[in-house]
This record gives structure tokens, sequence and C-alpha cells, in this order.
């Protein structure tokens, strides 16, 4: 996803090979902090642990996630929620910045929002396999380290702005149903956005979006309670130990 103008990942074998091949691949990746490991560290140092009975939940995603703090209420106001989002990320750079952005956190919960970028190929070519590899991986992090996950479905896009002709429906379709499948098997919540911000053509409805990918305020409105009922799910879990 293009990098939106309020700006200023153990791996698996098939996740490790298309990693190799992204950072080899794109010469337009500032190589010198692929994964924006910066981004948050001040913000993270300064936050310090959940207090006392907090419920904190991270919110790891792309641009879809990081404009949530610039929709119109900002970021769940009020709610022990931390935004992690960065405009432009694909699963491998999640999955490298998930131990200082999720894990170090301490979170109850993860919301897990991805994989669209991926699709676009942001950080270069790759397969559904090493995508799903991605996910796989900061799934396992997140069990090792007792934070209970809610994997979201990717958002519809029929085209990208930034990159059109990827013909992105059928791959974001695949992608969602492995995910529904995975977090059934995995006992982890499954956050459908996609049934209620779906049009006819399997893009987003453009009543909810400025650029058929981003959500304008009435598509984070249709998003937040299904996010709230997702972390009310997660929270009511035993975690992992």
């Amino acid at each position: 996803m293009k990098r939106l103008r309020f700006t200023p990942l153990t791996l698996a074998p098939r996740a490790l090979a298309a990693f190799a091949l992204v950072v080899t691949s794109n010469a337009a990746v500032n190589n010198d902090d692929w994964p924006d490991l910066a981004k948050y560290a001040d913000a993270n140092a300064k936050l310090g642990p959940p207090a006392a009975g907090e419920a904190r939940v991270v919110f790891m995603g792309d641009s879809i996630t990081e404009g949530w703090n610039h929709a119109e209420g900002g970021f769940f106001p009020g709610k022990p929620y931390v935004n992690r989002g960065i405009s432009g990320q694909t699963t491998p750079q999640m999955l490298i910045r998930f131990r200082p952005d999720v894990v170090a956190l301490k979170p109850k919960v993860v919301v897990i929002l991805a994989g669209t970028n991926d699709v676009a190929g942001n950080t270069g070519p790759t397969t559904l396999e090493a995508i799903e590899d991605n996910f796989m991986s900061m799934c396992d992090i997140a069990k090792q380290n007792g934070i209970r996950v809610v994997l979201s479905s990717i958002l519809p896009a029929y085209d990208y702005p930034w990159k059109p002709g990827m013909k992105p429906v059928e791959k974001i379709a695949a992608l969602n149903t492995w995910l529904k499948d995975y977090a059934a098997k995995s006992g982890f919540v499954y956050l459908d956005y996609f049934p209620a911000m779906a049009a006819e053509n399997r893009g987003m409805k453009p009543e909810l979006s400025h650029d058929g990918v981003h959500p304008n305020k009435a598509g984070y409105a249709l998003m937040a309670p299904l996010a709230e009922k997702a972390i009310a799910e997660a929270l009511a879990q035993t975690p992992a130990q």
C-alpha cells in the first residue's frame, strides 16, 4: 500500500526464501531499516508495561491500521488499544518487528490486519504460501508469549491506485479463505470485515473508501464494532501457555 501523507518477522522455510528474494530485488526499500523498526521505538519505550488489570490490545498492520489514528474520532478513545500500523508494509516486514512492536508491549490480544500490500507486491513478488507462512510465524510468536490472536480478513480491493492491474480480487479471496480456516484450526478469533465492506464486484463499497482500498470515516465506523466484538471474544479465551 502506498505510503499516505499522514505518515512523516523464527521464519518458516517458504517465508525465508521469499524474504531473501524481496530484500535483494526491491531497490526502492530503505535497506538501512527495511522493517521500519525505528518508527515506534521511542513510543514503545515511553509506553511502559500495562497497568494492573489492563487488557492491552495491540493492532498490528499497514496503512489501514495506521490510518485509524487519523480517522474522525480517533483510534478507540479511552481504550487500552495500541496502534502499530505502518503504511505500505507487507507481512515479512511485520514479522520482523513483531517482537518489539507487539510482544514487548505485553498485550493480552494482538489484532493482525495484513496482506493486501503483499498482494500488491509492495516489497516485490511473493506467493500466497509465503504470505501464509508469515502469518503463521507471527501467530506462533504470539502463542509462545501467551498473547491471544485475532486474525482479520483482508479488506476488499478491486484494484490498487498505486499499482493498477494487479487483479487482487481472487488472491484476496484465497487468503481470506485460508485465514478463516487457519484461525478455526488454531483456536484464534477470525475478524471478518469483508462481507460488510464488499461491493458486488468484490471491491470495496464506494461509500466506505476514498480510493477503493483505505477506509474513510464510514469505513472505520463500520469496522470498529466488529473489532470490539472480536477482541471481547479473544479476551474470553484462555491464553496459550
